[in-house]
């Protein structure tokens, strides 16, 4: 039987394989076990983002969490990194996150947060699916059950954190952004014009089924686009749930992950304010990251792909930087997620410090060629077992030699295979990584 949770939680089609149902029973145990601990009455927060599912699992999960004799205060429509900061500031003993990020409106997800603003461990989660499997006992009754509260200032308290974390002003800058029609649709350009940003908004109109739908991080181009159109500065694209943001710069380039990570990273190095002088980030991440920090003096520590993986090796190794070339970027010091709004800000000290270009300081940072391939398949079981699949990935290995490298991985959100390759050859790169998707194809392909 396949784990209930992934490496964002627990997602799937919402009412399909997401149910209510589901929700209720993710509500009940996760109350049970994330405030085992509580010498109160619990106290459990849920936000959402902006898909059309949302309440109905928002309704699904409060009446679990109330049947446990937990209060629930709603959030409303925030940000992932929101609920995580809220859980904290609030003293919740949990926060959950009703959202599936950069997916499309059918599919929804829930995520739990532990009082302490971080994500659960894998243990942690399997208490929750154990517990799901054997079944919730605690049953209060009359005034023994949980209430339901909204807190109507949420937004305004993650946007007063944000504006906490930097001490500049945008005066004379002009910002594009792309709100995705999720989760960042009011607190990014709020954000950015408290500090005095002349902000030009697209994609900032939720309606339950506009959510990534041509636009957002994953559709970077309408960024680029715009940025040339209205003759911004910079640009800054956010996906649904606004934990990671993508950067274009006057020129109407894309500032990836990778980049943002080199430039606040080596601007960080060169302060001084680098601990270990080094950052993490996934086998996904660009070579020319890890050229560019041992160039610098700094180096790369290297985690498995996903977000969570970046946030343990830090922690393990004392860093306070990391992330994802997706743009789910972690900064430590200031926050326990990647959260897209705070990213922005902290690129912009580093423009506002440097007295450059976004342009001029992603040039810190050479881009080797990359592919990435995202294989549909029916279904993801056994596919690191295939005899011919892995011949396949052998076979590009071989092809791409000591120059390149080539990575293939099941996504942990949807139902694909990655295929990933670099080399200096973008022609020889393409001709490897498409033989491994030929076969995959072949082999487990929709």
């Amino acid at each position: 039987m396949a784990r209930l949770f992934g490496t964002d939680g627990v997602r799937g089609v919402a009412n399909k394989e997401l149910t209510p149902e589901l929700a209720l029973q993710l509500g009940r145990a996760g109350a049970v076990v994330l405030a085992e601990k509580a010498r109160r009455r619990p106290k459990v927060l849920i936000g959402k983002d902006t898909r059309i599912s949302g309440d109905m699992l928002e309704a699904a999960l409060i009446a679990g969490t109330t049947s446990t004799g937990a209060d629930v205060y709603l959030l409303g429509v925030v940000p992932t990194p929101a609920v995580a900061y809220l859980t904290k500031l609030l003293k919740a003993d949990a926060g959950i996150m009703i959202s599936a990020s950069h997916n499309p409106v059918e599919d929804n997800g829930i995520k739990f947060f532990a009082d302490t603003g971080f994500k659960l461990s894998d243990q942690t989660e399997d208490q929750i699916e154990e517990l799901i499997n054997t079944g919730v006992d605690l049953r209060p009754v009359g005034a023994e059950l949980g209430r339901v509260y909204r807190q109507g200032n949420a937004l305004e308290l993650y946007v007063d954190f944000l504006l906490s974390t930097v001490d500049f002003g945008l005066q004379g800058f002009h910002i594009a952004v792309d709100c995705a029609n999720g989760a960042a649709s009011q607190a990014a350009p709020a954000v950015l014009t408290k500090l005095g940003a002349r902000v030009s908004v697209i994609n900032h109109q939720p309606n339950g089924t506009n959510i990534n739908v041509n636009c957002g991080s994953t559709h970077i181009e309408v960024l680029q686009e715009y940025v040339n159109q209205v003759k911004a500065d910079f640009g800054f694209s956010y996906d649904g749930d606004a934990d990671r943001v993508l950067a274009v710069d006057e020129q109407g380039s894309v500032v990836d992950g990778d980049q943002i990570l080199a430039v606040c990273g080596l601007h960080l190095l060169a302060q001084g304010r680098l601990p270990e002088k080094a950052i993490a980030a996934t086998v996904y991440s660009n070579g020319g990251l890890a050229q560019a920090m041992e160039q610098a003096g700094g180096h790369v520590v290297t985690t498995a792909a996903g977000d969570r993986y970046v946030l343990e090796a830090m922690l393990e190794h004392g860093l306070a930087l990391g992330g994802e070339q997706s743009g789910h970027v972690i900064f430590l010091e200031h926050g326990t997620t990647g959260d897209g709004i705070l990213t922005t800000l902290q690129l912009l000290s580093v423009v506002q410090q440097s007295g450059k270009k976004l342009s001029e300081l992603a040039q810190v940072m050479p881009i080797y060629p990359q592919m990435l391939e995202n294989v549909r398949v029916t279904t993801k079981d056994g596919w690191d077992r295939n005899l011919r699949i892995c011949q396949a990935i052998e076979g590009a290995k071989a092809k791409l030699g000591i120059n390149g490298r080539i990575f293939v991985r099941a996504s942990g959100t949807e139902p694909v295979i990655r295929v990933m390759g670099e080399h200096p050859d973008p022609d020889l790169l393409a001709e490897a990584v498409a033989g491994v998707v030929a076969v995959i194809k072949a082999e487990q392909g929709a």
